[in-house]
Protein backbone atom coordinates (compact mmCIF):
# COMPACT_ATOMS: atom_id res chain seq x y z
CA UNK A 1 0.00 0.00 0.00
CA UNK A 2 3.07 2.35 0.60
CA UNK A 3 4.70 2.13 -2.60
CA UNK A 4 1.16 3.09 -4.28
CA UNK A 5 1.00 6.17 -2.53
CA UNK A 6 4.98 6.78 -2.25
CA UNK A 7 4.59 6.42 -6.57
CA UNK A 8 1.06 8.48 -6.54
CA UNK A 9 2.12 11.31 -4.24
CA UNK A 10 6.01 12.04 -5.64
CA UNK A 11 4.27 11.66 -9.18
CA UNK A 12 2.10 14.50 -8.62
CA UNK A 13 4.82 16.29 -6.38
CA UNK A 14 7.13 16.60 -8.80
CA UNK A 15 4.26 17.43 -11.31
CA UNK A 16 2.95 20.18 -9.24
CA UNK A 17 5.92 21.36 -8.00
CA UNK A 18 7.93 21.36 -11.39
CA UNK A 19 7.68 25.06 -11.58
CA UNK A 20 8.77 25.54 -7.54
CA UNK A 21 11.91 22.70 -8.44
CA UNK A 22 13.03 24.48 -11.69
CA UNK A 23 13.04 28.46 -10.06
CA UNK A 24 15.44 26.60 -7.11
CA UNK A 25 17.75 25.22 -9.61
CA UNK A 26 18.14 28.21 -11.30
CA UNK A 27 18.85 30.28 -8.21
CA UNK A 28 21.20 27.33 -7.05
CA UNK A 29 22.99 27.91 -10.03
CA UNK A 30 23.90 30.98 -9.36
CA UNK A 31 24.74 30.35 -5.35
CA UNK A 32 26.74 27.34 -6.09
CA UNK A 33 27.52 26.50 -9.95
CA UNK A 34 25.69 23.11 -9.15
CA UNK A 35 22.79 23.07 -7.68
CA UNK A 36 21.92 19.74 -7.63
CA UNK A 37 24.08 17.23 -4.91
CA UNK A 38 23.94 13.84 -5.76
CA UNK A 39 25.51 11.07 -3.02
CA UNK A 40 25.68 7.95 -2.45
CA UNK A 41 23.63 6.31 0.71
CA UNK A 42 22.73 2.96 1.90
CA UNK A 43 19.34 1.37 0.91
CA UNK A 44 16.63 -1.22 1.04
CA UNK A 45 18.25 -4.09 2.03
CA UNK A 46 21.74 -2.47 2.31
CA UNK A 47 21.96 -1.73 -1.75
CA UNK A 48 23.96 1.61 -2.53
CA UNK A 49 21.80 4.20 -4.76
CA UNK A 50 22.29 7.90 -5.35
CA UNK A 51 19.86 10.24 -3.37
CA UNK A 52 19.91 13.77 -5.30
CA UNK A 53 19.11 16.52 -2.97
CA UNK A 54 19.52 20.64 -3.86
CA UNK A 55 22.83 21.87 -2.76
CA UNK A 56 23.06 23.90 0.05
CA UNK A 57 26.89 23.65 0.84
CA UNK A 58 29.57 24.76 -1.15
CA UNK A 59 30.59 22.27 -3.85
CA UNK A 60 34.40 21.48 -2.53
CA UNK A 61 32.57 20.73 1.10
CA UNK A 62 33.95 17.64 1.81
CA UNK A 63 31.79 14.14 1.82
CA UNK A 64 30.91 13.53 5.20
CA UNK A 65 27.77 13.06 7.45
CA UNK A 66 26.07 16.27 7.82
CA UNK A 67 26.58 16.54 11.51
CA UNK A 68 30.03 16.29 10.68
CA UNK A 69 30.24 19.01 7.91
CA UNK A 70 31.71 22.62 9.00
CA UNK A 71 28.32 24.86 9.56
CA UNK A 72 30.84 27.55 7.67
CA UNK A 73 30.11 25.47 4.25
CA UNK A 74 26.48 26.11 3.88
CA UNK A 75 25.44 28.98 1.82
CA UNK A 76 22.90 31.87 3.05
CA UNK A 77 20.61 29.91 0.05
CA UNK A 78 21.20 26.65 1.23
CA UNK A 79 20.60 27.48 4.81
CA UNK A 80 16.98 28.71 3.09
CA UNK A 81 16.52 25.41 1.49
CA UNK A 82 17.47 23.42 4.89
CA UNK A 83 15.29 25.69 7.06
CA UNK A 84 12.35 25.58 4.71
CA UNK A 85 13.22 21.40 3.84
CA UNK A 86 13.16 22.44 0.22
CA UNK A 87 16.60 20.80 0.02
CA UNK A 88 14.75 17.68 0.33
CA UNK A 89 12.56 17.87 -2.77
CA UNK A 90 14.44 16.82 -5.87
CA UNK A 91 14.57 12.88 -3.44
CA UNK A 92 10.45 12.84 -4.77
CA UNK A 93 12.46 11.17 -7.95
CA UNK A 94 14.09 9.16 -5.79
CA UNK A 95 10.64 7.98 -4.44
CA UNK A 96 9.12 7.68 -7.91
CA UNK A 97 12.28 5.52 -9.04
CA UNK A 98 11.39 3.08 -5.77
CA UNK A 99 14.62 3.72 -4.41
CA UNK A 100 13.16 5.78 -1.69
CA UNK A 101 9.38 6.05 0.06
CA UNK A 102 8.00 9.48 1.72
CA UNK A 103 8.20 7.78 5.04
CA UNK A 104 11.23 5.81 6.54
CA UNK A 105 14.28 5.68 7.87
CA UNK A 106 16.57 8.65 6.87
CA UNK A 107 19.46 6.92 4.23
CA UNK A 108 22.70 6.60 5.78
CA UNK A 109 26.21 7.00 3.86
CA UNK A 110 28.09 3.79 3.40
CA UNK A 111 31.14 5.20 6.01
CA UNK A 112 28.41 5.37 8.66
CA UNK A 113 29.21 1.86 10.39
CA UNK A 114 27.90 2.08 13.78
CA UNK A 115 24.56 3.57 12.33
CA UNK A 116 24.64 0.81 10.19
CA UNK A 117 25.59 -2.32 12.51
CA UNK A 118 22.70 -0.92 14.68
CA UNK A 119 20.23 -0.38 11.75
CA UNK A 120 20.86 -4.33 10.53
CA UNK A 121 20.77 -6.04 13.49
CA UNK A 122 17.16 -4.27 14.13
CA UNK A 123 15.79 -4.82 10.88
CA UNK A 124 15.69 -1.12 9.34
CA UNK A 125 17.25 -2.32 6.47
CA UNK A 126 14.02 -4.46 5.63
CA UNK A 127 12.04 -1.15 4.13
CA UNK A 128 13.24 1.69 1.85
CA UNK A 129 14.62 4.91 3.12
CA UNK A 130 12.51 7.79 3.58
CA UNK A 131 12.35 11.55 3.09
CA UNK A 132 10.93 11.65 6.36
CA UNK A 133 9.57 9.79 10.11
CA UNK A 134 9.40 9.28 13.27
CA UNK A 135 13.20 10.07 14.15
CA UNK A 136 13.18 13.41 12.09
CA UNK A 137 9.73 14.52 13.21
CA UNK A 138 11.70 14.09 17.10
CA UNK A 139 14.94 15.67 16.16
CA UNK A 140 16.85 12.27 16.19
CA UNK A 141 20.01 12.56 13.53
CA UNK A 142 22.42 10.53 13.29
CA UNK A 143 24.75 12.06 15.72
CA UNK A 144 23.37 9.85 17.86
CA UNK A 145 23.43 6.03 15.46
CA UNK A 146 22.10 3.72 18.64
CA UNK A 147 19.00 5.73 19.46
CA UNK A 148 18.17 6.68 15.60
CA UNK A 149 18.02 2.75 14.82
CA UNK A 150 15.88 1.84 17.69
CA UNK A 151 13.45 4.86 16.56
CA UNK A 152 13.86 3.58 13.52
CA UNK A 153 12.35 0.14 14.15
CA UNK A 154 10.04 1.64 16.44
CA UNK A 155 8.58 3.77 13.40
CA UNK A 156 8.47 0.22 11.24
CA UNK A 157 7.20 -1.43 13.53
CA UNK A 158 4.13 0.70 14.38
CA UNK A 159 3.49 2.06 10.54
CA UNK A 160 0.27 2.64 9.60
CA UNK A 161 -1.20 4.64 7.13
CA UNK A 162 -2.62 6.93 9.60
CA UNK A 163 0.89 7.29 11.17
CA UNK A 164 2.06 7.70 7.25
CA UNK A 165 0.39 11.09 6.55
CA UNK A 166 1.18 12.04 10.30
CA UNK A 167 4.86 11.83 9.38
CA UNK A 168 4.57 13.85 6.15
CA UNK A 169 2.54 16.32 7.17
CA UNK A 170 4.45 17.24 10.59
CA UNK A 171 7.33 17.80 8.46
CA UNK A 172 5.66 19.96 6.04
CA UNK A 173 4.41 22.14 9.04
CA UNK A 174 8.34 22.45 9.88
CA UNK A 175 8.32 19.57 12.81
CA UNK A 176 11.66 18.69 13.16
CA UNK A 177 14.91 20.55 12.18
CA UNK A 178 17.32 17.85 10.40
CA UNK A 179 20.80 16.70 10.72
CA UNK A 180 22.26 19.20 12.81
CA UNK A 181 25.42 20.63 11.85
CA UNK A 182 28.75 21.35 13.57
Amino acid sequence: MTRFLDFVLSFLGLVFLFPILLLLCLIGFFDTGSPLFFQTRVGFKQRPFVLVKFRTMKPETADVATHLADASAITSFGNFLRKTKLDELPQLWNVLTGQMSLVGPRPCLPVQEELIDCRNSLGVFDVRPGITGLAQINQIDMSTPELLAKTDAEMIRGLTVAKYFRYIFLTVVGRGQGDKVR
